[in-house]
């Protein structure tokens, strides 16, 4: 069970090891872009090009659903990035049903950890597979695997590393399961416990009155998406901006934080302990472009600073 591509990489080490797949189970349909053209998830797309059996519920707790699930008669399930389930679904079969998430449980329970992990500025995270209670991310932990987490490293690098993580810790995890020979941690709940809340416009917004160490993190720890965001103002122009990539300079200045300092190749905002040089952005309307592909088309005037 699962719906984007950190899932994708998952499921096919499970083919690649000789598991048998009698059923996959991925989000329904949804329209998309200016379109609305109707867009499949990446474990759809997957598992059409390898003629697996496909369900896409709308409604977990449905009737006609829990008859098709029965009837592929798995003796276990595996969830990565799907959806919360009912009871009478996490407790069906056999050996019942694990989940692999991309954390050191008990820290970042929830929609996006591996965004968080670097937006927190952390140096390490990792995977966890547990298996599913009545709750989100509680239940007890099978098995971790831990990686560092490189100073510049943004979420799209992080993402593809854990989900070779994920690939071989989700492939040991059915290995002991196979054997009877689990055995499993309860976690243990305190109130230092981080989570990673789900990404939204107000918590992608930079706050450039912030150091510039915890903005640089914000920027990597949403990149390539959902891209953190932030107001461009000149020459009496206001433009939602995103940035993509950007570098951190400690140096003392007595400059505004949020002005912007550009010369023929690069765009430097000012910050209360340095400046976040911008290497990649978008404006409203355009692709995704470097700093100096930017500069080559539009000046900035002294006036010019983000909020």
């Amino acid at each position: 069970m699962g719906t984007p591509e950190f899932a994708v990489g998952i499921l096919d080490n499970i083919i690649k090891n000789n598991y048998e797949i009698v059923g996959v189970i991925t989000a329904a349909d949804k329209p998309a872009g200016r379109g609305q053209k109707i867009k499949y998830s990446a474990v759809k797309e997957y598992a059409l090009e390898n003629n697996l059996n496909l369900l896409q519920p709308t409604n977990l707790k449905d009737e006609a659903f829990l008859e098709e699930l029965k009837a592929l008669n798995a003796n276990l399930q595996i969830v990565v990035a799907f959806r919360m389930l009912p009871k009478a679904v996490w407790e069906m079969p056999e050996f019942g049903t694990f989940n692999l998430h991309a954390s050191l449980l008990p820290e970042y329970r929830g929609a996006a950890p591996i965004n968080w992990a670097i937006i927190n500025g952390e140096h390490r995270t990792g995977v966890t597979t547990f298996f599913i209670d009545d709750k989100i991310d509680t239940g007890a932990i099978i098995l971790s695997a831990e990686i560092e987490i490189s100073e510049n490293e943004n979420a799209g690098q992080l993402h593809d590393r854990l989900m070779l993580l994920g690939s071989t810790t989700v492939i040991d995890t059915l290995q002991l399961i196979e054997s009877g020979n689990v055995t499993t941690t309860i976690q243990k709940d305190s109130a230092e416990i981080k989570t990673a809340y789900k990404l939204n416009r107000e918590n992608c917004k930079i706050d450039w009155t912030k150091t510039g160490r915890e903005i640089h993190n914000l920027i990597r720890g949403l990149s390539p998406y959902p891209a953190a965001w932030c107001i461009l103002k000149d020459k009496g122009e206001e433009l939602n901006i995103k940035i993509y990539d950007s570098l951190l300079i400690s140096e003392q200045h007595s400059l505004t934080a949020g002005k912007i300092i550009a010369t023929k190749k690069e765009i430097r905002v000012a910050v209360k302990d340095g400046f976040i040089q911008i290497s990649s952005l978008q404006l409203p309307g355009k692709k995704k472009m470097t700093s100096a592909e930017l500069l080559n088309g539009i000046s900035f005037s002294e006036d010019a600073n983000v909020c």
